[in-house]
């Protein structure tokens, strides 16, 4: 069963996650993977990013950890396999990489990717969980670029959250369910 994990920042979505995946590695012959999507633009963000890996090393030993910051769809597909569950976290970092990249002009044809991971989302012989930000929540930007960035990200998640059985908010660390099982 796939699930949509939403929340905004520091809602505790991550964790959420984590937890799905410390759940299933439970179970006898299960493994589970993290596809970490998010780029070391700076020094606080390479910072966040080892504190990151160090918490999550410390909360669930078992879960391997694979870096797909622009390749998502081919990591999926690689990664996906019975008996393993996929973590994706997160979908706003790969997104933003492919609109608004560190280095490079960005993507001409996002929607190409996007097509991409949802057919490897469809596609996934396992279970697969995705993290995002719930961004659109807030006031409109007033840059065109961020305007375009919210509405895609929108876009994005209606699509994943149709493919998905669950899908869940965080909120404050609470999980409030949208979509599926409780």
């Amino acid at each position: 069963m796939h699930e949509l994990i939403l929340g905004g920042a520091k809602s505790g979505k991550s964790r959420c996650a984590e937890g799905r995946a410390a759940h299933w590695l439970a179970l006898p012959g299960h493994s589970a993977v993290l596809v970490a999507t998010a780029l070391a633009g700076d020094d606080e963000m390479r910072v966040r990013i080892e504190r990151h890996r160090a918490d999550r090393a410390a909360r669930v030993p078992a879960l391997a950890t694979r870096e797909a910051p622009r390749a998502l769809a081919a990591a999926l597909r690689e990664e996906s396999q019975p008996g393993r569950l996929v973590v994706v976290d997160c979908l706003t970092l790969w997104l933003t990489g492919l609109l608004m990249p560190l280095e490079g002009a960005p993507l001409d044809d996002a929607d190409a990717e996007v097509d991409a991971l949802l057919a490897a989302l469809k596609a996934a012989r396992g279970p697969v969980v995705l993290v995002s930000n719930e961004i659109g929540l807030g006031v409109m930007p007033m840059s065109r670029e961020a305007r375009r960035f919210v509405d895609e990200l929108g876009r994005l998640h209606q699509r994943v959250g149709a493919e998905c059985a669950r899908v869940t908010m965080m909120v404050a660390g609470l999980e409030l369910p949208l979509k599926g099982p409780r």
